[in-house]
């Protein structure tokens, strides 16, 4: 799969160091997988859910939120936010 952007990745890990190893070892299982649905993504990652239009990632034991919109058929993910839990709760990321 290709992700835009890592720059979200990079960003985040920079405000939360301790999210690091985790985003950067999803990008690596990311970037690595042929996901043809969300059955394949939660082979590959088992914290991951649907919420509306969006996958939704729990990273570094469930302190980060990676949200994202997976185009199967162009093997492509597009980081929307990646939020704390406490942000998460919040919903309006919902509204983008």
């Amino acid at each position: 799969m290709r992700v835009v952007s890592r720059k979200a990745i990079r960003e985040a890990a920079a405000r939360h160091s301790e999210w690091g190893a985790s985003l950067n070892a999803w990008f690596k299982i990311t970037t690595n997988a042929d996901w043809k649905s969300f059955a394949d993504v939660r082979n590959s990652w088992k914290n991951t859910d649907v919420v509306g239009r969006f996958v939704v990632f729990d990273i570094s034991h469930n302190r980060c939120r990676l949200i994202a919109t997976i185009k199967y058929k162009w093997k492509m993910v597009y980081i929307r936010r990646i939020l704390s839990h406490a942000e998460y709760d919040e919903r309006g990321w919902q509204k983008e």
